[in-house]
């Protein structure tokens, strides 16, 4: 479940995957790359292979989440607000911050592309669009998702 741009660090883990971040965003908990490093390699493993699918996986997750971060970093976790309607689960519109990006950095992302993506896929495009610091990989990631071949994976 870890896309080909992030796998410079995909073995250690040591960077919180977009799979990850988009369940964060799901269940409503915000996760610091402090306490994500305090956490096994099991513990972290566990994220990213818990389903988010329904309310009940979401509130399962969150629950277990909350957990780790009183248990193993000994500090209570931080809430963020579940956006009802996000912009990664609507494939007729493609945000604004993704088509100034993909503008600025030469590439065209179509609607017809934008609808062929998962939810993750988009997540990670919306994400890499507005990160200061990270919107380096905006260009692999886009190159990645609009690959042919990409079209019949997930990640």
């Amino acid at each position: 479940m870890i896309f080909q741009f992030e796998q410079d660090f995909a073995d250690s883990l040591r960077c919180i995957p977009m799979v990850v971040r988009l369940k964060l965003d799901q269940c409503g908990i915000k996760l610091k790359l402090h306490q994500w490093l305090r956490f096994s390699r099991q513990q972290r493993q566990s994220l990213i292979d818990r389903p988010t699918d329904t309310a009940a996986d979401r509130a399962a997750y969150r629950e277990y989440l909350i957990h780790l971060i009183e248990n193993v970093c000994q500090e209570q976790a931080s809430e963020l607000p579940v956006d009802p309607k996000p912009a990664w689960e609507d494939a007729t519109a493609i945000p604004a911050s993704v088509l100034e990006q993909a503008a600025a950095r030469g590439v065209v992302l179509t609607l017809e592309l934008w609808q062929k993506l998962t939810p993750l896929q988009r997540f990670a495009l919306i994400k890499l669009s507005c990160s200061k610091h990270e919107n380096r990989n905006f260009v692999p990631a886009f190159q990645e998702f609009s690959s042919p071949w990409s079209q019949d994976k997930h990640c």
